[in-house]
């Protein structure tokens, strides 16, 4: 059996994501390659996809939270899609494949498996519709559009995946959550859809020792008895990630409990002023690209919050259970699939700082035995559901039953 996957880019959530499966599903003894847009040509499909929508766009913030799919990349003749098995679409946004160029590859007869890694297959074209639910009849009358109308952009993007999506299409959600949703749009409420999590290392992701954990924060240049909280920023202006809600819980951290040693310890690119207006010591990292250096900061940390507003499945998450450190979080998206409240973590009402910070709290006061009852709940969490041998045959099982094997 070839497998080939097809993702826009190597790097982010979906194209790390894709890279582990492949990765398990080699290990299972599937020949499986990953062709991404770079692979493909130059970039010219990618600028005239975002131009494209400059002329309908709301303002400049939700500049890339919008695609309309009108260019990309005819990738029929490629080597590895003439020799594949099964395409396996993932991430494919950007200029890599337009509306016509996914027609084009069912028009080859190969069967296709399309993982969804956010919302934007069944929308007209929003990756997160923030709260909008136009999507479970026609779109139309967008909030991401300078002029929304019934008939708006939306609303035709939407028709145009009617008309061109292939009905024998097999999707994937990485979520039930997402799933779910999906099974309420206009698109895909007929659709078969089967949820099935991303695979994780976890010879490489796994938790840390005492003393590991006590020399990382050392050398970080903590206080002796600080907690480390982790947080991975990615353009933190972008609403949906919720950091204002993050920075209003720690400001009512410090006001109800002042003598609570706390320092954070951020991951990842984006804006530093707003980090450096929080109320503790905030130690940056920057992007760390090897998985080993990753696992160390998790094993090392105390806790993970993620305030993000939406989200599906989210690998930070994966990463930060696989290494027995427990999450505090929003109820929204794949989040508390992912982490039982009280159990893997805390799970707290979306938009509710207060709980955010209760729930950070009640992590890091719970003394050391309920400590080593969420480490060892997240990880197992990770052993019993998301192992690359678990997600492997998943998928193993979907592609021959697609195939008739």
């Amino acid at each position: 059996m070839k497998v080939l996957i097809l993702n826009t880019y190597t790097k982010g959530g979906a194209g790390i994501a894709a890279g582990r499966l492949q990765k398990s599903l080699t290990a299972a003894g599937v020949q499986v390659d990953i062709l991404t847009a770079a692979d493909t040509g130059n970039r010219w499909p990618f600028y005239a996809e975002r131009l494209s929508f400059v002329p309908f766009e709301r303002d400049k913030s939700v500049r890339f939270s919008f695609s309309l799919a009108n260019f990309g990349k005819n990738i029929t003749q490629h080597p590895l899609v003439q020799a594949a098995d099964v395409l396996h679409l993932h991430w494919i946004n950007q200029g890599f494949l337009s509306l016509n160029g996914i027609h084009a590859l069912a028009k080859l007869g190969k069967p296709i498996v399309w993982t969804l890694h956010d919302m934007w297959t069944f929308t007209g074209g929003c990756h997160y519709s923030r709260g909008c639910d136009h999507f479970k009849n026609s779109c139309g009358n967008c909030p991401y559009l300078r002029f929304p109308a019934n008939k708006d952009l939306s609303y035709r993007v939407l028709n145009r995946k009617k008309r061109l999506f292939p009905a024998d299409i097999q999707y994937v959600t990485c979520s039930t959550w997402l799933r779910d949703t999906a099974h309420t749009s206009a698109l895909l409420r007929e659709a078969a859809v089967q949820a099935i999590p991303n695979p994780i290392d976890t010879t490489v992701f796994k938790p840390s020792d005492t003393t590991a954990r006590e020399k990382f924060k050392s050398e970080l240049g903590m206080q002796p008895g600080a907690f480390a909280l982790l947080f991975a920023a990615m353009k933190i202006s972008e609403e949906r990630k919720g950091f204002q809600y993050l920075a209003e819980a720690l400001d009512m951290i410090k006001a109800a409990h002042p003598d609570c040693a706390i320092e954070i310890v951020v991951m990842g690119k984006s804006e530093i002023e707003p980090l450096m207006s929080l109320p503790y010591p905030v130690h940056l990292l920057g992007m760390i690209q090897n998985p080993e250096d990753l696992s160390l900061v998790y094993g090392a940390c105390d806790v993970f919050v993620i305030p993000s507003l939406e989200d599906n499945l989210p690998n930070t998450v994966m990463e930060s259970l696989a290494c027995g450190t427990p999450v505090v979080g929003f109820d929204t998206g794949g989040i508390p699939e992912m982490v039982g409240h009280e159990s893997e973590g805390i799970i707290v009402p979306q938009k509710d700082s207060k709980g955010l910070a209760e729930g950070i709290v009640r992590v890091l006061n719970s003394g050391a035995q309920a400590t080593e009852a969420y480490r060892k709940a997240a990880r197992a969490k990770v052993m019993t559901h998301y192992t690359e041998a678990i997600v492997a045959r998943k998928y193993l099982d979907l592609y021959e039953n697609m195939l008739g094997k």
